[in-house]
């Protein structure tokens, strides 16, 4: 039996380690083992190292280096972000990352207090929701550049000018725009701003959050006088330099490579939909970032889908998740209106640098042979 060919199409989730980055993390593994925090001759080569990632990254996003602490990963940065900054008033969308969501339930759980503003039915935040969900006692609004599920982009800027007319801080979790779409934090105008190395082609355990000078934020962990005072621990150097070196190559093939998977992106899109009837595109059709697609497929169930195209060679994800054994829409998917059975029938590709428009092609027939065969056992059920 001939062995299946395997492709990637879940990029969103997270994505392989580039040659570039791997060699560098592994030079680094192997020769500079020094504690960046120790003064002699390997403590400072390890220091040196992890200055030079962190001028890197800031180059990325158009901050200052000292801007930046280093953190495990996009988790930490939002709990960060979050929990340290002390609000009494958060402002928050429903369709962010359970990292964000989560960390305001426990905030709530503490007594602060938490508006969750609805999104449209293309999975924008409306900022004229935030202004009017503003309190005298508002001290943060968080609201993600990308969304992970949809790939829609919020209106950040705008967002942000109102939040700062009101006095008050703003946060945006970047994890899933970073190395899409240009980042700016200038720009934005974020006061604080998450990242993940795992999805621009590092290491996963590797994350930083863009903290603006003169904002006011406490330390969540405690111990040495790392990162500022913002972030204790011994750094994970060859992580960060990892990271440094993958932001530097995001930076240098980002237009390039955006436009790339755009195209692949809209020529899977249009193939799909004249193709395979019922079927639909979520979120808003124009600003996503380049490589991500959501769609539903009516009459079928997405876990079934997703193990069919596997089993065809192609790694995707679920448009809902698995929770204690049972099957629940995504929050995502509901928060823009869709029926809980719709929700249950979607699937998101995401595109990276190994995808080609011959392995789009491709994935467009498994997709044709999988959902008629789907629908056609369902209906015999």
């Amino acid at each position: 039996m001939a062995s299946v060919q395997h492709f990637y199409f879940d990029h969103n989730a997270t994505t392989p380690v580039a040659p570039e980055v791997l060699e560098t993390m592994t030079a680094c593994l192997g020769q500079v083992y020094g504690n960046a925090s120790s003064i002699h001759h390997f403590g400072q080569a390890a220091k040196q190292r992890l200055e030079t990632a962190r001028r890197q990254l800031a180059s990325l996003i158009h901050a200052k280096p000292a801007e930046l602490v280093f953190t495990s990963g996009g988790t930490e940065a939002d709990n960060l972000a979050l929990l340290g900054s002390r609000p009494v008033h958060v402002i928050t969308s429903a369709i962010e990352h359970s990292a964000v969501l989560a960390t305001c339930a426990q905030l709530e759980r503490q007594g602060c207090a938490v508006t969750i503003l609805p999104v449209s039915a293309q999975g924008v935040v409306n900022p004229e929701d935030v202004r009017r969900a503003l309190r005298p006692d508002t001290s943060l609004v968080s609201i993600m550049h990308a969304n992970n599920e949809l790939g829609v982009v919020q209106p950040i800027a705008e967002i942000a000018r109102i939040a700062h007319e009101a006095g008050v801080p703003m946060h945006s979790d970047g994890v899933q725009a970073l190395g899409k779409i240009p980042v700016d934090v200038e720009a934005l105008g974020v006061d604080l701003y998450s990242m993940s190395a795992h999805k621009l082609y590092a290491p996963k355990g590797v994350g930083a959050l863009y903290v603006r000078k003169g904002s006011k934020l406490s330390a969540i962990s405690h111990g040495g006088h790392h990162e500022h005072d913002r972030r204790a621990g011994t750094e994970n150097v060859p992580g960060i330099v990892a990271f440094g070196a993958a932001a530097e190559l995001a930076e240098r093939k980002l237009q390039e490579e955006s436009e790339r998977l755009g195209v692949l992106r809209d020529r899977f899109e249009k193939a799909v939909l004249q193709r395979i009837s019922g079927t639909g595109v979520n979120g808003a059709p124009w600003n996503r970032t380049p490589n991500t697609s959501n769609l539903y497929f009516d009459g079928v169930e997405s876990e079934a889908l997703l193990i069919a195209l596997d089993l065809r060679g192609f790694a995707v994800s679920a448009g809902s998740a698995c929770s204690s054994g049972a099957i629940t829409p995504s929050h995502v998917l509901t928060a823009i209106g869709l029926s809980d059975a719709r929700a249950r029938a979607c699937i998101r590709f995401s595109l990276g640098r190994s995808n080609t428009a011959e392995q789009v092609d491709a994935l467009v027939d498994a997709l044709e042979a999988s959902v008629a065969h789907l629908r056609r056992i369902s209906v015999h059920a």
